[in-house]
Formats: C-alpha cells, structure tokens, sequence
C-alpha cells in the first residue's frame, strides 16, 4: 500500500499512523521526495482501506499489488513530467530528442555537435565523459575536466545535457554540471548508485540492464524513488539475447509494457539497441509509433573517426533527416491516438 501524507501532517499523527498500521502486520516505510511524503507499507493480510480514513493527516492512500510500488501506475494515473528548464521536457504527450556523440572528445568536436543539434532544434545533448568500456584499453572519456567544458558551451548555447554517472564517488562533483544523470545498463543493478541518485535533485534516467527483465528496470527505479528522487526516465536500450545479427534485441515490446505498469516517461535508444549505423532510422521510428516519450541516439561529424561507437553513430546529415522523421512520425502517431 502506498499512503499520501498531507504537507501539514504533524510528526505526532505520522507516528500514530505508523503505530496503527503495524498493528496490522505491515512493515512502514518513511519516503520524502522532492515532490511529497509517503508511507510505503509492506505486508499480505487483507484489510479495508477505510480503516485508516479518518486520519487527518492522509491525502490519499492506495493498494498497489506491484513489489515496485512508487514508479507503479496503479496509484499514480496522471504520468510523470520531466521538466529540465527553459521549456525543455521529457513528458508523456511530447517527444524529447537527445543527440550527441558516445564519447565527449575535444572542444572542437563538442562546438560542432552543439551548432548541429540548433539547426535541427535539439534541445538535449547527450554525450559520455566516463564511459564503461569492455576493454581496458579503450578511450575512457575526458572526466570531469571534459564535463565541465561541455556544460559551459552546452549551457551559453540553451542545451541541455544528459551523461552516464558509474560511481557514487562521481556524483557529487557532477552534480553542477548535468541536467540527466544517466545510468548506464552495467549499472543498472549497481544499488549502492541507485541510493545515491536517490538523495539527488536532478533527474535521472535508467537504462534497461544488458540482460534485465522489464520488472528489474522498474525494480531499479524503485530504489531512486525510495531514496527520494521522483524524478525518473526509463530507457530500453536492447538486451542480450542468443542473436549475434545486431549488437542487442530491440526490446519494443517494453515500451507499451513500461508505459501500462508506470508513470514515468519512456525513452527508446535505437543506437545501442541494434548497433548498426543503417538500421538505426528504423528502430527509431518504430520506437516512436511503440509510444515512446523520447528517443536518444548516437551523431558525430564523422563517425568514422569517432573515439567509440563509431560503427553505430549518425553523421550530421543522417541525423537531422531522423529528427525530421520522428517528429512526422509522432504527428502521426498522435492522430492515431485521436481516433
């Protein structure tokens, strides 16, 4: 069950309404988020809802049968908005777009990228300046130093930016210069992380884990939204599967499936989702008409020279024809929802 306390709620009927529903045999949790206060309650024996009514300090209380409770929909219909500033959203009902290379690599490269997303009225930039990489010896990213140079030519432009965070240690010095936290599919499950993200007041977006199940991924944004952080993004981004063709299985079917078991915006990754440059324009689209509430993909000048990803990263003008595409799409898909 999931109880909304009032703002005004005072610390005495707090605790009289913990005490009461233990009595029941449910174990309480206290959550505090940016948006509210929550009594989250665990336990299997039935009771009627109406037994705690009279509290003066509940807003609203819910029975929510899902062991992730607070992403789930079944207690929160109206869906999550995701507001970054300056009019930039990541919402239900609109299409954010997120362009940007794998890897932050030089001044010059990010100026070009920035100058590119403009023209084509991209307002969030995404970009890697410490990135996982399978093998020790590839390029690793720029670091905090790549990071801060990027929000200063992101921010005089009116972008904003979106980066992957792989370590507790990593976040507070982050934290002034990104507008998403992203967390990557290897740390999907790290939980240590997952609690942190929960103390902090920027968004965050959670891929899907390279062999996570669609409960796990809403599991993990559990664990945010526990910590205190409502401000959650969902992101399938492919899974490991037996297929050898692509680098991932475009998992779409979990995008209609995020969207009917939780409130939170749902974004779609067709770069890491199939891995091949030519193929990307198509699971793009088909992630926009699956009801994606955003795609995030992989541009560079030349992605031939690019430092990581290059086999699946679109030029400038593969890029600003996609973007085209996906907004007729969503025009249409919107019509579509119409009838």
């Amino acid at each position: 069950m999931i109880i909304q306390l009032k703002p005004d709620i005072s610390e005495s009927q707090t605790e009289s309404l913990i005490n009461e529903i233990g009595q029941i045999g449910y174990k309480i949790t206290e959550v505090k988020t940016q948006e509210g206060t929550y009594l989250v309650g665990i336990g299997s024996s039935d009771f009627d809802i109406r037994r705690f009514g009279h509290h003066e300090g509940i807003q609203d209380i819910h029975i929510v049968s899902d062991a992730y409770k607070l992403v789930s929909r079944k207690w929160k219909v109206k869906p999550t908005s995701i507001d970054l500033g300056d009019g930039v959203f990541i919402k239900e009902g609109d299409m954010a777009i997120m362009a940007g290379p794998c890897s932050i690599e030089t001044e010059d490269q990010i100026v070009k990228v920035i100058d590119h997303l403009k023209a084509n009225d991209i307002k969030i930039m995404r970009g890697g300046v410490y990135k996982p990489r399978s093998s020790p010896y590839a390029f690793r990213g720029l670091g905090i130093d790549g990071l801060k140079l990027w929000h200063k030519l992101a921010s005089e432009a009116g972008i904003k930016i979106i980066t992957e965070v792989m370590q507790v240690s990593q976040i507070e010095e982050m934290l002034d210069y990104v507008d998403v936290f992203q967390v990557g599919a290897r740390n999907t499950q790290n939980f240590n992380l997952l609690d942190e993200l929960g103390k902090v007041d920027k968004p965050v977006m959670i891929k899907r884990g390279i062999s996570g199940t669609i409960e796990e991924l809403l599991q993990s944004a559990e664990y945010v939204f526990s910590g205190g952080n409502e401000k959650l993004i969902l992101c399938e981004r492919g899974i490991r599967t037996y297929e050898k063709a692509s680098r991932n299985t475009l998992d779409l079917n979990a995008v209609p499936i995020l969207k009917d078991k939780s409130h939170l915006p749902v974004v779609v990754d067709p770069s890491h989702g199939i891995g091949i440059r030519k193929f990307v324009h198509q699971m793009a689209l088909a992630g926009v008409m699956a009801g994606a509430d955003g795609i995030i993909y992989e541009t560079h000048e030349v992605p031939e020279k690019a430092y990581s990803d290059g086999q699946q990263t679109l030029n400038f003008a593969q890029s600003a024809q996609l973007t085209d595409q996906i907004r007729k799409i969503f025009a249409m898909r919107k019509t579509f929802d119409l009838l």
